[in-house]
């Protein structure tokens, strides 16, 4: 398994705008509740401090948006969100996205990631971000709304990156 990741192209949208709503539609990780199309995917893409793609061949298996956390004061602290598509999840895909978001966030001038609404079943982005030397700040309780109309608690966590 080759994967690279690289900055994403418009042609890579229809494949982002699959891995993004699959996330979405699942209900148990991004905040959002409502999917996107190509005329939405060409606003938020091209908004971000750096959209980023994993490349399997010629295959989008991944994605990733960085951007600032905050504004101003803050604005040196960095957020991140990560999508793997379906099918290739447990590849060390999620991995691959997170070491270059890390990288391209230090090159963009930011000090630290910070992820502000880690789902607590979530366990395999939680044993990533500690395998990586994340720490964890702390828990809301029920601070996410599920698919199924039930809530989750969420974790904060955050990595010095200077």
């Amino acid at each position: 398994m080759n994967i690279i990741v690289r900055k994403y192209m418009d042609e890579d949208l229809p494949f982002m705008i699959e891995i993004w709503n699959d996330i979405v539609i699942e209900g148990n990780a991004f905040p959002q509740m409502d999917v996107i199309d190509i005329k939405t995917a060409r606003e938020i893409f091209p908004s971000q401090s750096f959209t980023g793609v994993a490349v399997e061949g010629d295959e989008i298996v991944g994605l990733y948006i960085l951007h600032p956390n905050n504004i101003g004061r803050c604005g040196h602290i960095g957020n991140s969100s990560y999508g793997v598509k379906k099918g290739c999840r447990g590849k060390n895909i999620g991995e691959k996205l997170v070491v270059h978001s890390l990288a391209k966030a230090k090159e963009l001038g930011f000090k630290i990631m910070q992820f502000n609404a880690v789902v607590k079943n979530n366990k395999a982005a939680i044993c990533l971000y500690k395998k990586l030397g994340f720490s964890r700040l702390g828990t809301i309780p029920q601070g996410f709304l599920l698919k199924d109309g039930s809530y989750e608690d969420i974790i904060l966590y955050y990595k010095n990156i200077k």
